[in-house]
């Protein structure tokens, strides 16, 4: 009987380091989350400084042959999804005006 009990007994938070980590970070997730566009300025800035692709691929070539190649490491970035989210909306912002060029180089 003892043994059934114990089953039952909620895991204690020392065996969950996952939550921890996620809540540090929760913070400044629900604030990227949570921005508004409202500029035609700041879109276009938020467009230039979050790159459409992943920077940090990159291939290491010696005499046309690779040597190594490194992956994209943007994923492993801890709030890739809220930062690829904010520029996806100040892209839908501009696309909204119509006075404004959507095609931002990034």
């Amino acid at each position: 009987m003892t043994f059934i009990n114990h089953l039952n007994t909620p895991q204690s938070p020392q065996h969950q380091p996952h939550a921890l980590s996620a809540d540090l970070l929760s913070p400044l997730r629900s604030w990227l989350n949570q921005v508004e566009i409202a500029n035609v300025a700041i879109a276009q800035s938020i467009c230039r400084w979050i790159p459409a692709q992943c920077p940090f691929a990159r291939k290491l070539v010696w005499q046309g042959r690779t040597l190594l190649e490194i992956p994209p490491l943007c994923k492993l970035n801890p709030v890739y999804e809220e930062l690829i989210g904010l520029r996806f909306r100040a892209l839908c912002y501009l696309a909204d005006q119509s006075t404004t060029d959507v095609c931002i180089e990034g």
